[in-house]
């Protein structure tokens, strides 16, 4: 697999205990900040001052916790998470610093892994940024995302200053190759990349009257332009799940009237799930309830309240019922199935600490009462 280095290097980046006064000042670009590693364990991430915010369950199934623990993370923004499946998380932002010598800002997508639960981040390393040679568009990023395939590869996506997608990737032997333009000039940011099961990347990225997409044929391939996507998603709203083998469904908040739209690449049809999401993700994620393959999804509703729904997967004619849970919270809300395959949802409250529901032992799906972390 291309991962390239031994996993521990002599020297850790160092990390430490969140001061009492250190909360989260809200939660990472995508609502998935809420991961199972391999051990079991699930991590939850969130922003705060300079910094990143980590708590991590002391055994699998939980109910005990670390944290908060922080990460000195300066001059970041749009911190975004990529998981593969040897359970490596990847962390993706833009990093905004001031020119030696003063000018505009100098602006570059940086990444990190923490290759175990518990365990510290790498040193953050810079991948440069796309326009290399026109340097006033520069600082004109959009927020990236990643997305890792089933050798481990990363692949980074980033909306450019003309609004066209830049790729970059891990090519063999750890090394990265250069950015990769897709070749298009309107994206708008809350661009979503996804790996499936097969290890083949798609990438969904806004428009104003549609959403443009691409594929692999299989994994390691170019991605090639597939048919756009009639729907309009709200800013950030996009996220996209394996519902079916190598088979992903792509979800957003459609601008026009505001409520949560299904669509499948090989379903002509969009899919009405209503809901009435605030700004931000509607996350995504598959479970057994009852025996069902079921899925269920949550964002933040139009009150600032975490709302939570689930239906059989890729059934949507069933009905989707949206129930809010909890107090007002910061930002999306995170969805994952614990070492036991209980739903757990997580949110960061007003006041900025850890907030976690897990599913019931009975019918349906139920969640227990709200503790904070």
């Amino acid at each position: 697999m291309p991962l390239r280095s031994a996993p521990w290097p002599e020297r850790e980046p160092s990390h430490q205990a969140a001061p009492a006064d250190r909360v989260a000042s809200g939660t990472l670009a995508t609502g998935r900040w809420l991961l199972r590693g391999k051990d079991g364990r699930l991590t939850a991430y969130a922003r705060t001052v300079d910094g990143l915010l980590r708590w991590t369950e002391n055994r699998p199934g939980g109910p005990d916790w670390t944290g908060p623990e922080f990460f000195d993370a300066p001059h970041l923004t749009h911190l975004t998470l990529a998981q593969g499946a040897d359970g490596y998380v990847h962390f993706v932002a833009l990093r905004t610093r001031p020119k030696d010598g003063g000018g505009g800002p100098e602006v570059d997508v940086v990444h990190a892994v923490q290759y175990q639960s518990g365990r510290p981040l790498m040193d953050w390393r810079s991948l440069g940024n796309p326009h290399t040679k026109l340097v006033e568009r520069a600082p004109h990023l959009g927020a990236p995302t990643a997305a890792v395939d089933a050798s481990g590869t990363v692949h980074v996506f980033v909306r450019d200053a003309v609004n066209s997608v830049r790729l970059r990737r891990e090519g063999k032997g750890g090394k990265w190759e250069g950015w990769k333009d897709l070749k298009v000039r309107e994206v708008l940011d809350g661009i979503t990349a996804v790996a499936t099961s097969t290890g083949r990347v798609e990438v969904f990225g806004p428009a104003e009257n549609k959403t443009l997409h691409w594929t692999q044929e299989k994994q390691g391939a170019e991605l090639q332009r597939a048919g756009d996507i009639p729907l309009p998603p709200a800013a950030g709203s996009g996220t996209a799940l394996e519902t079916a083998p190598d088979r992903l469904t792509y979800y957003a908040t459609d601008v026009r009237n505001g409520q949560v739209l299904a669509h499948r690449s090989d379903d002509e049809d969009m899919r009405p799930l209503g809901g009435t999401p605030d700004a931000g993700p509607t996350v995504a994620l598959r479970a057994t309830i009852e025996g069902h393959d079921c899925t269920v999804l949550a964002h933040r509703g139009s009150d600032g309240r975490p709302v939570i729904a689930a239906y059989p997967t890729e059934d949507e004619k069933a009905g989707v019922w949206w129930a809010a849970t909890g107090e007002p919270c910061l930002g999306a809300p995170s969805l994952a199935l614990d070492a036991l395959g209980r739903v757990v949802m997580a949110t960061i409250g007003l006041d900025g600490t850890l907030r976690l529901a897990r599913q019931k032992a009975e019918s349906g799906l139920a969640l227990e009462a709200w503790t904070r972390v």
